[in-house]
């Protein structure tokens, strides 16, 4: 599925084309794709709210599928082995960033389905240490959602500074946070959940909230650490009043809503703070990889086929399925 140049999901500017299977370079091995994850950062790119799209582009980052062919120079993949393509794809290695564990902060990054042709295809090719070898207690639609989902939710739990048996917010109720609240209440974390949608407040009651309510409703109890994952800047404020006492609020979305002005008294006074959380890296993803398997998680997906990927966008973009979406091929 081809994006030629971005547009409003509603008019489908996603086309389904046959391309030339792409040949693995040094370094590099190619993916027959089982299965492709539907993130709402695939909604950003094909809706054009991200700069420096590269066009045409295939996108998908959530993809998982065997190995089928070895580029030159890659020692630690064999054909056969199953493995998923996130969100990060490349780094330059070199810069301060990279040297001190913090790739995800690289200037040079390359991304999945934004830089880089995606999974919403049926091969994909990626560099092999940016392949994650997928644990052998998950399905192929299970592991997909986590190669972003997970990933980004759990490195914005991480980033939260909540410890195992303090309070968690979560604000937004899809693809991330219906994961990050399994590995929350594994942690022995209570969890409050302010979600839009009904049928997202009904799934955060089944695992686990203590308390549910609307979009920007105030929890009973001051909050330890928070997580906002719907892209709603208008949620900021409200998110910042809910904490305790030095507590943090982390943004999980890669683009988000113009956010308010804040009172300084009211919203961030007593060491409150507010960071954002910017895409992962590979330890984010074998930690969290590592951890889901021994939980064990269990994401909830809806499948589409891939010729339908501009309908799974449409309906991640209405909040009409509870879970992650995924594209089957």
């Amino acid at each position: 599925m081809v994006l030629t140049h971005t547009g409003d999901v509603s008019c489908s500017p996603l086309l389904l084309q046959d391309c030339p299977v792409p040949i693995p370079g040094i370094g590099q091995v190619l993916v027959k794709i089982h299965v492709c994850g539907v993130c709402r950062t695939d909604l950003h790119v094909v809706e054009g709210e991200l700069a420096d799209i590269r066009l045409p582009l295939i996108p998908g980052h959530q993809a998982v599928g065997t190995v089928v062919q070895i580029g030159s120079m890659v020692s630690d993949l064999s054909e056969g082995d199953r493995v998923g393509i996130a969100w990060l794809q490349g780094t330059c290695g070199s810069c301060e960033f990279c040297i001190s564990g913090r790739e995800n902060l690289c200037a040079k990054a390359r991304f999945t389905g934004y830089q880089v042709d995606g999974g919403y295809a049926e091969y994909a090719v990626v560099p092999a240490r940016f392949a994650y070898p997928i644990p052998p207690v998950f399905s192929d639609d299970e592991a997909a959602p986590l190669l972003c989902a997970g990933i980004i939710g759990y490195r914005a739990l991480r980033l939260s500074g909540v410890k195992p048996g303090q309070r968690l917010g979560l604000y937004g109720f899809g693809a991330s946070a219906h994961i990050a609240i399994q590995i929350a209440r594994h942690w022995g974390c209570r969890v409050y959940v302010s979600s839009l949608k009904l049928e997202h407040q009904n799934l955060a009651r089944q695992l686990g909230a203590v308390w549910v309510g609307g979009a920007a409703d105030m929890p009973p109890d001051r909050l330890h650490g928070s997580i906002i994952f719907a892209p709603a800047g208008e949620l900021v404020p409200p998110a910042l009043r809910a904490l305790e006492r030095g507590g943090t609020l982390a943004l999980a979305g890669i683009h988000m809503s113009p956010i308010p002005s804040l009172n300084y008294d009211r919203d961030v006074f007593g060491e409150r703070v507010i960071r954002s959380v910017t895409a992962n890296t590979r330890q984010d993803g074998l930690d969290l990889l590592r951890e889901a398997a021994a939980i064990p998680l269990k994401p909830r997906t809806v499948r589409f086929r891939l010729e339908e990927a501009n309908r799974a966008l449409q309906a991640l973009k209405a909040g009409a399925f509870q879970g992650a979406a995924v594209l089957s091929l």
